[in-house]
């Protein structure tokens, strides 16, 4: 038999105004066992010397000038040209074989998409596991509940090219109050295989629980999210097609 060949991947980073944390997340890229197939990263509008940044570490850079993640990760995910798309925030630090790691389950040609875990580098010592843990395991539980199959989460992702060109225009791209990983997991929906795996893990920070604004903010985004999830498929008829497709939820 012969055996298949690993896809390839693209990882996509959209960024606003993040030059440091990029140059980070860069860094470790360039330190992949397995190279990735390229780097894009989105340039959303940026004041500071993001574009140069991205462009001094071999990146190629996309300008999407609307502003919000929803816009810069559909446009990234348009200009990606490898097999796989890879999804990670500008503030994202990954582990020498993350990229091998996304590689090897996307070979799978039964998975769609593949999401992973994290957690949060710059909080206090002591807080930034157990914290990311309670955090993301309240997404995945609830999400899970509110779609009938696995979330993605943003900071660690990632999709079959293909199958983004099948739903890409399902995912709210010019809604900046949207979680636009949320929103993407709804468009894929149960009948296609997203798969959690907690090998994929990465590091993130923390800045996203600092402040109550910043969390209303959040919240207000999730439940505008599902809202418009739901008003094309409710959780009853996605959980109702995801049991009769013979398709695990888990």
């Amino acid at each position: 038999m012969i055996p298949t060949p690993a896809p390839t991947v693209s990882v996509v980073i959209p960024a606003r105004d993040d030059a440091p944390a990029l140059d980070a997340c860069l860094r470790a890229l360039a330190a992949q066992t397995q190279p990735p197939f390229e780097v894009v990263v989105v340039d959303n509008a940026s004041t500071d010397d993001t574009a140069a940044v991205a462009l001094r570490h071999g990146a190629r850079v996309v300008r999407e000038d609307q502003v919000g993640i929803p816009a810069a990760a559909s446009t990234g995910y348009d200009a990606a040209r490898g097999d796989v798309i890879a999804r990670l925030d500008a503030d994202s630090l990954v582990p020498p074989d993350w990229v091998a790691k996304v590689s090897r389950a996307m070979a799978d040609p039964t998975v769609d998409a593949v999401t992973g875990v994290g957690h949060f580098y710059d909080l206090p010592r002591g807080l930034g596991r157990p914290l990311a843990a309670l955090y993301l395991g309240s997404y995945f539980v609830l999400c899970h509940a509110a779609l009938g199959h696995p979330a993605l989460w943003g900071s660690a992702m990632a999709v079959r090219r293909e199958v983004w060109a099948q739903v890409r225009d399902q995912v709210h791209r010019e809604d900046p109050e949207v979680h636009d990983d949320l929103a993407l997991s709804f468009a894929l929906g149960p009948r296609r295989r997203t798969v959690l795996d907690r090998s994929l893990a990465v590091g993130a920070s923390g800045r996203c629980l600092r402040g109550w604004a910043q969390t209303r903010r959040r919240f207000r985004r999730a439940f505008r999210t599902l809202r418009l999830g739901w008003a094309v498929s409710p959780p009853w008829e996605r959980w109702q097609t995801a049991l009769s497709s013979g398709r695990r939820p888990a």
